[in-house]
Parts: C-alpha cells; sequence; structure tokens
C-alpha cells in the first residue's frame, strides 16, 4: 500500500474545502436543513456540475469521473468538515455502487450518467430501518434481514410484464427526494423468500419531472435529531417498480453486491466523521486558546492539554483506519493503482472496525468540544451542537459501534479459531456467550 495521495486527490481536497469554505458555513447549514429537501439544492447542483462529486466512484463509461472509494473517502472527509446537509452518501456512497453492480447494461445506461451529473438523486430504502445489517456491517446479510418474508417488511409481486411493491420501510436517508428508490423487497412467497432489489423511479431525469408523485407512493419526512441527515417514512401501496437487473440477479449476489457497497459506504461515513471531528477539535483547540479563567488562557492548563491530546492522538487513528479502509475497498475496482496490492474482495471486517473507530472519536471530541466551550457550547446559535448530533444520529445509521466490532471479529474469525481464548474450536460457529463477550 502506497500511503501518499497522488497530485489529483489533494486538488481534490483543495478545491472542494474553498467551496465549502464559501457556500457552507454553520449558518447556511442552519438554513438548508429547514428548507422541504432538507439541503442547499443549488450548492448541490454546483457540486455536481464543477467538481463531478456524486460520480466520482463511477466509471467514466457512465460519465462518472473514473476514480474510486479512496477519493470518495476523501471528498467526504471534506463534506464532513462543514457538516454538509447533501444527498452524497445516499446517493453516491450507497444507491449507485448498487445500480452498478447489478443493474442491466439498460438500467446503468439510463440512470448512472443523470445520477453522475447531478440531475438524479437515489437512496437505497431497507424495511425496519435496517441498513446496517443488509449492509453486513453489523451482522449477515443472508437471512432474514428485511423481515424474512413475514408482515412487516416488504412484499414484491409479479403483475403482468412489471413488479408491484407492498409495505414501508423507515429511516430511508433522503428518503423524502430522491428521484431514484433502490427498494429492497421480498419475492417468492414465504416457503421460497428471498430478497431482491427494485428500482422505483420517483422522478425522471430532469428535476421535476414526477414531481406530482408516483401511484401509490407515500413519502413524510421525519423528525431527526441530526437534521443534516434528513430521513423519511416512505409507504408502498402497490407501487410499480422494475427488478434491478431484470432478472440476472439472485439473492446470493445481491447479498454480495449489499455487502462490498458496504465496505465503500463504511469508508466514506468513517472519513466524514474524521473530517466531523478535525474541524470541531481545531475550533475547541482555538477557544481554549482565547478563554480566559483566572487570568490566563484555559487552554494553558495542563488537564485541559492533555484532554484535547488524547483526542488529537485519537483523531489521527482513526484518519489513518478510514484512509486504510476505502484503499481496501478500492482493491477489487478495475484499473486499480498498481499499488493496491493482489485485487480483491475488501478485506473481511474493515470497514466495520473503520466506521467504529470513527464514530467513537467523533463522540468524545464532540462531547469534549461541548463542554469546553462552556455555557455557550450548549446554545443553538453555537456551532458545537452540529457535531453533537451527527455523531450521535451516525451511530444509529450504521452502527452501533460494539455491534461493528463484533461483525468484524467474526468475520475474521476472531473467535473461531483458537483466537482470544473463547475455548471453541476451529470452525465452530460462535456462540451467544461469545456474541455477549464481544458486545461487552
Amino acid at each position: 500500500m502506497d500511503a501518499a495521495f497522488t497530485e489529483e486527490q489533494h486538488e481534490i481536497r483543495r478545491t472542494l474545502r474553498e467551496l465549502l469554505h464559501k457556500r457552507c458555513g454553520p449558518d447556511e447549514v442552519k438554513a438548508a436543513v429547514r428548507t422541504p429537501p432538507g439541503y442547499d439544492e443549488q450548492l448541490w447542483r454546483q457540486l455536481a456540475a464543477q467538481l463531478g462529486l456524486p460520480g466520482l466512484a463511477l466509471p467514466a463509461a457512465y460519465g462518472g469521473a473514473d476514480c474510486g472509494p479512496t477519493e470518495l473517502a476523501l471528498a467526504c472527509e471534506e463534506t464532513g468538515r462543514a457538516v454538509l446537509p447533501s444527498p452524497l452518501i445516499a446517493t453516491a456512497a450507497l444507491a449507485a455502487p448498487l445500480i452498478l453492480a447489478l443493474g442491466s447494461e439498460r438500467q446503468r445506461a439510463e440512470l448512472l450518467p443523470a445520477i453522475a451529473a447531478g440531475e438524479l438523486t437515489a437512496t437505497p430504502a431497507v424495511p425496519a430501518g435496517r441498513l446496517s445489517t443488509a449492509l453486513a456491517l453489523t451482522g449477515p446479510n443472508d437471512g432474514d434481514w428485511a423481515g424474512g418474508g413475514r408482515a412487516g417488511g416488504i412484499q414484491a409481486r409479479v403483475q403482468g410484464a412489471g413488479w408491484r411493491l407492498y409495505g414501508e420501510a423507515g429511516q430511508v436517508l433522503n428518503g423524502h427526494t430522491a428521484d431514484v428508490l433502490v427498494v429492497a423487497a421480498h419475492t417468492g412467497g414465504f416457503a421460497r423468500s428471498r430478497t431482491l432489489l427494485f428500482l422505483v423511479r420517483a422522478a425522471g431525469p430532469r428535476r421535476g419531472e414526477g414531481a406530482a408523485g408516483v401511484p401509490g407512493l407515500l413519502r413524510v419526512r421525519q423528525t431527526a435529531l441530526d437534521e443534516t441527515r434528513p430521513q423519511a417514512r416512505l409507504e408502498l401501496r402497490d407501487v410499480e417498480a422494475e427488478l434491478l437487473g431484470e432478472g440476472r440477479c439472485d439473492g446470493a449476489a445481491v447479498a454480495r453486491a449489499l455487502a462490498a457497497t458496504g465496505a465503500t459506504a463504511a469508508a466514506a461515513l468513517a472519513a466524514e466523521a474524521v473530517g466531523a471531528a478535525d474541524t470541531a477539535l481545531a475550533r475547541t483547540v482555538g477557544y481554549v486558546q482565547e478563554r480566559a479563567q483566572f487570568g490566563r488562557p484555559i487552554g494553558s492548563f495542563q488537564a485541559v492539554q492533555h484532554r484535547l491530546a488524547d483526542l488529537y492522538v485519537s483523531l489521527q487513528a482513526a484518519r489513518s483506519a478510514a484512509y486504510y479502509a476505502a484503499w481496501s475497498a478500492g482493491r477489487g475496482r478495475p484499473g486499480a493503482r498498481a499499488d493496491a496490492g493482489p485485487c480483491g474482495a475488501a478485506e473481511p471486517g474493515v470497514g466495520a472496525l473503520a466506521l467504529a473507530q470513527a464514530l467513537e472519536t467523533l463522540r468524545a471530541v464532540a462531547a469534549e468540544a461541548v463542554q469546553l466551550h462552556g455555557g455557550i457550547g450548549f446554545t443553538w446559535e453555537h456551532e458545537a451542537h452540529l457535531y453533537f448530533k451527527r455523531a450521535a444520529c451516525d451511530e444509529l445509521l450504521l452502527g452501533p459501534v460494539h455491534r461493528l466490532r463484533a461483525r468484524a471479529a467474526e468475520e475474521a474469525g476472531l473467535f473461531t479459531g483458537g483466537v482470544g481464548g473463547s475455548g471453541q474450536r476451529p470452525g465452530a460457529p460462535v456462540t451467544a456467550g461469545t456474541r455477549e463477550a464481544v458486545d461487552v
């Protein structure tokens, strides 16, 4: 692995940082989250047109920049610094990779160029809010993670030449505004139930088409602690859909694609958390150097210095883990850099571990930022609460941290090969007692 970034990667970071510094301050963030979409649509179109942000990890054949997870992670780190409310994670890190991996050539040609150009946004819709399990980050995704064919999930049935979906999904990222929904639904009846992915086109390639809505589809924006991550509840009542892949995909292929997407999304979200933590820590350091107590800046007290030094060490470790997770996720890409080593799937558990460390670091930094800012840190006018809420909600989105680590341990065989003193024979399944020990 070559840890040095290329000049192109540095340029992506510099350009995005300069633009967001001008257009996305704390006041702009607070104003954007109060709009109906929950983000600044004009800024999003600018990021797409000038920087190609939503198409960074898409192939050039579909209008993308032909980069990879590393470039996407670097971009997410910069958006995390500004706590940018946008559909970047939902579109570029979650939905687009699924369409690229499983979609037919017709579906790719119709959707991916429009996504890369910023004309369409997309998001995955998973029943019961189990997105982290669907992505194989907190548990295996080859079981009943979407309901097992029972009541409560989303059911798919054939009607004529197409499909119809019935059910509901909550906590869908940008679900109230996404133009394309990638919906996980059960088909085949209870006895032979399997989970497949379906496309619901809520709008056409040009913004505004389909504004009247899709018959049977109800989308309601939910109240969220972190307003910079708008979420929605979707209700589908015999909604027309098309199978992603047009019959070429089976349940096993869907599970593999979701797991690969999970590795990329975990690296992107980890980098975003690192960016948010970096800015929160920098602002806290600046504040303690200015705020005076007992006739001297509080930053001159050794106790405060030690707390900030510990946070800095944690932040640097989390950044290294996020970069490594992004590099690992891009190893199997066609045209990957020669320094990426042997091409193949991402290393098991790397994304989950990096995400766990980044989320833990952001939570610690945000909490210290609020405390060290004193009384002003608790107020709505100060930006410290933006980072604290982002830390709390990110762990709910793809966590929690202890389950991310437990899943990584399972994937690495930590408790099945006699490692760690569990006393289990090699190849034996992880027992309930072992799972509890990991969770602790």
